[in-house]
């Protein structure tokens, strides 16, 4: 009895030890990757069949936080992730003992510059109100972006840290005012003009075709902001990490993101 014991048991561990190798062979041929819902998971979908073709399949699986698809990412639940950037990336490391990297530069999406009750910046009266977002990152972008059409002067090299504080000249004393960035939009009929995060941009209507001014995508920003695939460190060689950021940086994505956003999404390769 004992004796056929040890032989079922034998042949169970055989059978799981060939299960699990058949497992991690097809799973060399699967890339699952999270992403936000917009853009970057619909971006993703459009090169489900040129992965196919490599022979690979891909699966997207969508987030609406920007933190399990890093811990996920990390855990090895997914290959990769798609929908942030750099400075988040880098800080989310530091924060949080990950050990995660950048393999590609895909979009970015550009802050805009609105006009609120003044329709254009060669009418910006003195003291004209201008609106930005409060936040860390997004303050300094906005900064850069009025630095970018004269308004003002920052102080050199202070870098995408630079808050209002920073502004060393101010020719039309411009009244900044630093609000939330879900309330820009709102904010519109009471300031003169707005720099205005892409997203919240498009949620409240706003054509990035009709902004006063856009960030370059020569720029630093666009540059320190693009949005980029992110895998575990060690994973970057991988050869379906290697086709996916190949795909991801083709002909195919740079047409679908042309022709689907109207400049709200930016290809950055």
């Amino acid at each position: 009895m004992k004796k056929l014991i040890s032989l079922v048991l034998c042949l169970t561990l055989v059978l799981l030890a060939f299960t699990a190798c058949g497992a991690k062979k097809t799973d060399d041929k699967t890339i699952v990757v999270g992403a936000s819902v917009t853009p970057h998971a619909e971006i993703l979908n459009v090169i489900k069949d040129e992965l196919a073709a490599e022979g690979y399949t891909l699966e997207v699986k969508e987030y609406n936080d920007y933190v399990l698809p890093n811990t996920a990412t990390e855990s090895g639940e997914l290959d990769a992730n798609y929908f942030q950037h750099q400075p988040y990336l880098t800080d989310f490391n530091a924060e949080n003992g990950t050990h995660l990297v950048s393999v590609a530069s895909i979009h970015y999406e550009p802050f805009g510059l609105y006009a609120g009750k003044t329709a254009s910046l060669a009418d910006l009266a003195d003291g004209a109100t201008v609106a930005i977002p409060n936040d860390g990152t997004n303050e300094a972008r906005a900064l850069y972006l009025l630095e970018a059409q004269g308004l003002i002067t920052l102080k050199e090299d202070v870098g995408f840290t630079a808050t209002v504080l920073d502004i060393a000249e101010n020719p039309k004393n411009l009244d900044i005012k630093e609000l939330e960035a879900a309330q820009l939009v709102r904010a519109l009929a009471d300031v003169d003009v707005a720099v205005i995060n892409g997203n919240y941009a498009i949620e409240g209507g706003l054509k990035v075709a009709d902004a006063l001014a856009v960030e370059d995508a020569a720029s630093d920003s666009a540059q320190t902001y693009a949005n980029i695939l992110v895998v575990k460190e060690g994973n970057e060689s991988l050869p379906k990490i290697q086709v996916l950021a190949k795909a991801l940086q083709s002909d195919t994505v740079r047409t679908f993101i042309e022709d689907t956003y109207a400049g709200a999404v930016v290809p950055i390769f």
